[in-house]
């Protein structure tokens, strides 16, 4: 394993690149990565990076997002089957359905979605700045894609009327209530840090709710030295690499995301030796999927 973290880091310095790599990937990919992080973050540091190349270790929509933001850079993708179930959950032709039927409307969405729903959408955000941007906009009604968790999260506290739509992430919207219970029950008193792509019931046990990039600051900054998180478990490392001294429990089964499991080492390795799997969007679909990334990077500042 060592040799193959020489090898990647080798080929990065001969092709200027930086490896890019989301939260839920495998313990060995973050500990590789020039930056880890949830999609949000990862997307500015696409647009800001120098390099030449970026291998983005996450699913297909970041390596879209990535390739939107920065059309003259190469985007590779460790393994191009993995993807994001999610960001399909909506189709363009309900979205300008929607459009039609509401006057005053802003369609939002959520970042773990295609480009070819960006191509339709007026802002694009994410669990972190959805609240805000929401808050920011001047509609009175607000069609959210595609996840109707982190929507019903945003309509319940906001005062607009969010119509949400059929779509959610398998892995959080598969936690229950009774998940909870059960690993409350093993660890009483314990804080509860939870993601708003839970679904209402669920998140009614949470004692903070935010994004993953939310949940490792909770935790760090807390006093606290137990916590129990209802997110994906990749996030352990990032959580246990910063607090060295917390526990950290998960509830049974493990929220899993296969897909983001499918990136190794070896396939960092290959797609940055031979430039495999880059990423490549048309100039119509990347211009209009734009304006909605950039518009977020607006009013999220």
């Amino acid at each position: 394993m060592n040799h193959l973290k020489e090898k990647i880091s080798q080929l990065k310095a001969e092709k200027n690149a930086v490896i890019l790599a989301h939260y839920y990937v495998a313990p060995e990919v973050q500990e590789i990565a020039d930056y880890v992080g949830d999609s949000f973050y990862l997307a500015k540091i696409a647009k800001s990076s120098d390099a030449d190349t970026i291998v983005f270790c996450g699913v297909e929509f970041m390596g879209e997002s990535a390739k939107i933001l920065s059309p003259e850079k190469t985007v590779l993708m460790p393994d191009a089957s993995a993807d994001c179930a999610m960001a399909h959950m909506a189709s363009v032709e309900n979205v300008l359905k929607i459009k039609e039927e509401y006057d005053d409307i802003a369609v939002v969405c959520y970042i773990n979605s295609s480009a070819a729903l960006k191509t339709v959408s007026d802002v694009c955000v994410t669990s972190a700045n959805a609240l805000k941007i929401v808050k920011a906009l001047p509609n009175k009604n607000i069609y959210f894609i595609p996840d109707k968790n982190l929507g019903s999260f945003v309509k319940q506290n906001s005062d607009k009327n969010v119509i949400l739509n059929e779509g959610w992430c398998p892995i959080h919207n598969n936690i229950t209530a009774e998940d909870i219970k059960a690993v409350k029950q093993q660890h009483s008193g314990v804080q509860v840090l939870m993601h708003p792509e839970c679904t209402d019931d669920v998140l009614a046990y949470a004692d903070y709710i935010g994004s993953t990039s939310g949940i490792i600051n909770y935790a760090e900054k807390s006093s606290e030295n137990e916590f129990i998180i209802i997110t994906e478990t990749g996030v352990a490392y990032e959580l246990q690499k910063r607090n060295p001294d917390k526990t950290f429990y998960f509830p049974e089964p493990l929220p899993v995301c296969a897909d983001m499991k499918k990136i190794t080492l070896q396939k960092v390795y290959d797609c940055l030796k031979d430039n495999l799997n880059a990423v490549e969007i048309d100039d119509e679909t990347r211009e209009k999927a734009l304006i909605s990334l950039d518009r977020m990077l607006e009013l999220a500042r």
